[in-house]
């Protein structure tokens, strides 16, 4: 197809792309979410309940969403995951505090219609973009598009994350307001939901942004009733499901990207406890998570440069030798060095998205293209549902054992004991795992 523009930003819905990848992710409870659930009045146990349901949300409507972009409209998806954010953000702000038995039931609502959301993006967002380029321009300037999405996404994410945490302090708004002369008392219960309600100002960008976008038509004719789309879904679900599992390369790129994901992502819902180990202030823990976000400048013009000089077997070899080397450090838990090997694993993060995302438009027709990128969600979602089965059961094991050897331990030091002990077996899981996976290439790529 001959080329329109001489720049892949040049085409709107590219930029809606990276705009709706900003607004959809910058979040500003993100710093404070565990504790704002807490603060809201809900218990640990329900806290845990919520995850679970949001996490079940997404591995059941992934596929079949990818299927439905397909087959509906990749726009018309974007915009009901607007729509869901809306609402579910919306039910956050205004949920009323004096029944806390009502409340927990709207959070669950709340987590249902996110799960929802994030299915609903999952796959539809790229597809419409990278077809938008092979459209108006050059499939080739996919990689300049990754960059720029998560350098652009990093910087909402830096933003979100600092200005969250200062919104949800009290004490910090109350020094800023007298020292601009304004006489406002400002306490935990007017800060409370501050965060969410920016929150619910991006929500609205995010739909906003996805009314803007218009659909590309692709290769294979639309279906115009409602029963015709649905038979569509269902039967685009099987085909991409069987053309995954007959790819050995992308069969293999997906069972790579499932481990290593799993595992940093595992690694990062831990990180205050790792940083708490390493002797770093409390106060501190939202700058590293910022600084960590800004690892998003650098990282993506890394990886483009490796997708066009390297073989994709390099670049999986140069990723989890990285992930190694973050992982075997911090199990030293050297106090604030220990942030290097930290920063490092997680940075890989960005890595691991750009490489998926690349190879996996690139192998991918255009007619099943969301469906095969939902599919993905689906592997590294089931990947971190399954590491966090196996941690649960590592740290029973690990604290049985603890208990046994030093039957007067402290709960605080017991715990902290634990966690200690269980980073050494991150590093054997990966390493057993990435031995079995080569040996799989070996024998099923030629």
């Amino acid at each position: 197809m001959s080329q329109t523009v001489t720049s892949p930003f040049q085409i709107a819905n590219v930029r809606l792309f990276i705009l709706f990848r900003v607004l959809f992710n910058a979040r500003f409870y993100y710093p404070v979410f565990s504790i704002l659930f807490l603060d809201f009045g809900l218990t640990l146990s329900q806290f845990a309940i919520l995850n679970a349901v949001w996490a079940a949300t997404i591995v059941l409507c992934e596929v079949p969403s990818g299927a439905l972009a397909d087959s509906f409209g990749r726009r018309n998806l974007l915009v009901l995951a607007g729509s869901l954010m809306v609402v579910e953000i919306a039910l956050w702000a205004f949920v009323p505090r004096d029944n806390l038995s009502f409340m927990f039931w709207v959070f669950v609502v709340n987590r249902v219609l996110s799960g929802m959301a994030e299915a609903a993006a999952s796959g539809a967002d790229e597809a419409l973009a990278y077809d938008s380029l092979q459209e108006q321009g050059n499939s080739e300037d996919w990689g300049r598009v990754l960059e720029r999405q998560i350098q652009m996404q990093s910087a909402g994410f830096v933003i979100a994350m600092t200005l969250g945490g200062l919104l949800y302090d009290p004490v910090l708004l109350q020094r800023l307001f007298s020292f601009l002369g304004f006489p406002f008392a400002v306490t935990a219960d007017n800060t409370l939901r501050l965060p969410i309600y920016f929150t619910l100002g991006t929500a609205l960008l995010t739909l906003l942004t996805t009314l803007k976008m218009r659909e590309v038509t692709t290769a294979k004719p639309a279906t115009d009733r409602c029963k015709e789309a649905t038979c569509e879904a269902f039967r685009l679900v099987w085909e991409a499901g069987c053309w995954i599992f007959s790819t050995p390369f992308v069969m293999i790129l997906l069972l790579c990207g499932l481990l290593g994901d799993s595992v940093i992502r595992m690694l990062l819902t831990m990180a205050s406890q790792y940083y708490r180990q390493i002797e770093i202030p409390e106060a501190l823990f939202g700058v590293f998570g910022s600084l960590l976000a800004m690892g998003g400048f650098i990282m993506p013009v890394l990886a483009r440069r490796l997708v066009e000089q390297r073989t994709p077997l390099f670049n999986l070899l140069f990723t989890t030798t990285l992930i190694l080397f973050g992982l075997s450090g911090m199990c030293f838990f050297w106090p604030w060095v220990g942030l290097l090997p930290a920063m490092l694993l997680f940075s890989c993060m960005y890595l691991i998205g750009f490489f998926l995302s690349h190879y996996l438009n690139q192998a991918t027709s255009s007619d099943q293209r969301a469906t095969v990128l939902s599919f993905k969600g689906l592997f590294l979602n089931l990947g971190y549902g399954g590491i966090g089965l196996l941690y649960a059961l590592l740290l029973t094991f690990l604290r049985k054992k603890a208990i046994q050897a030093e039957p007067g331990l402290l709960e605080t030091v017991l715990k902290n004991q634990v966690f200690i002990d269980s980073l050494p077996w991150f590093v054997g899981y990966f390493t057993l795992l990435l031995f079995v996976l080569l040996l799989v290439m070996k024998m099923t790529l030629h």
